[in-house]
């Protein structure tokens, strides 16, 4: 079966490398029309360019109106900017490789387009306006793919301090409800759709190092099910909880313990973006119509090894 998003419009945050990027690429084969956002815009460049956009006219142009700017930078008044990056078991915050390129008609009239809008995941203000210039872009938006992530403390939670803590809830947790919150106002409660949120199995299982990582992710986990529940049926809310995926924001764990992690996998690899932009483009689709309130694990069986214990 072909999986088809032709004519819909997808928003993906975290977009620029990686995991992100890697779902975008899906979704614009599959017909749609992507939203690459990020907090770099010379990152996005590149992103857009890898998709066969025009980096420079696939800028899209904030909405009138709008608060924040198409700049990546905190607008006046903003609150205090979190890194961005990329959702997914990783490591300190960095953000992830880049996926590979998708020839997609940049702004064909009635085709599916690239294009690029620079915004910080942790700015509810930078969120809105990424959203309205979505729609007013493309007169709606139907896929929004909660990716961006952060994770500035490495190392045991009796180390972490408030503002490292602070910050990865802001990102991590509050920025899913933010963007949902943008879409749900100016398109989705009319229209309908699908949020995507991405998690991580470090939500599902202590990891050394990633606890506190982990209990945003876990929050995100309930915090989709709770979206779904209050949303439905105009818009199904689902999870997905990536393993160790090769990415550069999980390079330190990808070089120190990849090929350990391996050995120990029922599939006796780590992932690659793809493998999560797949199920990504699956769960935003009309074959899974009737999935919401779900957390799909995609660890080649990670949590099935194991632990160990009694």
């Amino acid at each position: 079966m072909e999986i088809r998003l032709d004519g819909k419009v997808a928003l993906v945050t975290g977009a620029s490398r990686g995991i992100g990027l890697a779902i975008a690429a899906r979704m614009a084969e599959a017909g749609a029309s992507v939203v690459l956002t990020a907090r770099k815009p010379d990152e996005l460049r590149q992103a857009a360019a890898s998709l066969g956009a025009d980096p420079e006219s696939a800028a899209l142009p904030a909405a009138p109106g709008a608060s924040g700017s198409n700049t990546g930078e905190r607008p006046p008044g903003g609150g205090t900017p979190a890194p961005g990056g990329e959702a997914g078991h990783g490591a300190p915050s960095r953000e992830s490789g880049a996926g590979g390129a998708v020839p997609v008609p940049p702004g064909v009239p009635g085709g599916p387009a690239v294009v690029w809008f620079a915004a910080n995941a942790g700015e509810p203000d930078q969120a809105e306006a990424c959203v309205a210039a979505t729609v007013a872009r493309f007169g709606r938006l139907d896929v929004l793919v909660n990716n961006a992530a952060t994770n500035p403390h490495y190392g045991p939670l009796m180390g972490i301090d408030p503002g490292r803590a602070a910050k990865t809830v802001q990102v991590n947790q509050y920025g899913v409800l933010a963007w949902t919150q943008a879409a749900w106002q100016a398109s989705m409660a009319e229209h309908g759709g699908v949020v995507l949120n991405i998690s991580s199995v470090g939500g599902l299982s202590p990891e050394p190092g990633m606890g506190w990582y982990g209990v945003t992710k876990a929050a995100v986990v309930h915090l989709t099910r709770q979206l779904a529940a209050e949303l439905g049926p105009m818009v199904r809310v689902n999870a997905i909880a990536p393993g160790l995926v090769r990415t550069a924001f999980a390079r330190v764990l990808v070089d120190d313990h990849g090929d350990r992690v391996a050995a120990h996998l029922p599939l006796r690899r780590i992932g690659e973006p793809d493998d999560v932009a797949t199920a990504a483009l699956f769960l935003a689709s009309d074959a899974a119509s009737w999935i919401t309130g779900a957390t799909l694990v995609v660890d080649g069986g990670a949590l099935s090894t194991p632990s160990g214990g009694v």
